[in-house]
C-alpha cells in the first residue's frame, strides 16, 4: 500500500530542489550583459503593447463585459456539472457526455491537496 505522507513528502523535497535549480538559473541569467539588455528592451516593448491594448479594449468595453458574464456563466456551470456528476457517481450510474460531433466523454477525476488554515 502506498504511503500517502510519505510520497507528498517526497514531492515537496523535490518541489524545494526545483525551486533551488530555478534560482540558480535566473541568478546565472541576471549575470548576463546582453540577457539584462534585452530584457529591458523587451520590457518597454511590452509597455508600448499594453497601451495599444488599453486603447483597443476603450474601443471594445461592451464585448470585453459579454466575454466577463460568458467566464462567469462557465465557472457556474463547471461547477454546477461538477455537483451533478459527484451525485451521480455517488449513486453508482455511468456518466457520458457527447459534444454536437458525437465525440463522448468521460468524467476524469483529479485530487488535489490545498494547505489546510
Amino acid at each position: 500500500m502506498i504511503d500517502i505522507q510519505e510520497v507528498f513528502s517526497r514531492m515537496q523535497i523535490t518541489k524545494k530542489k526545483q525551486k533551488d535549480l530555478r534560482t540558480v538559473y535566473k541568478d546565472a541569467l541576471a549575470s548576463n550583459a546582453e540577457y539584462v539588455e534585452l530584457v529591458e528592451k523587451a520590457k518597454t516593448l511590452r509597455e508600448k503593447k499594453k497601451q495599444i491594448e488599453q486603447s483597443v479594449r476603450d474601443q471594445f468595453k461592451n464585448e470585453l463585459e459579454q466575454l466577463a458574464g460568458f467566464e462567469t456563466d462557465l465557472k457556474s456551470d463547471a461547477e454546477l456539472l461538477s455537483d451533478a456528476v459527484f451525485t451521480k457517481l455517488m449513486k453508482g450510474e455511468q456518466i457520458e457526455v457527447m459534444d454536437e460531433y458525437h465525440n463522448v466523454y468521460d468524467p476524469v477525476i483529479q485530487v488535489k491537496f490545498k494547505k489546510a488554515g
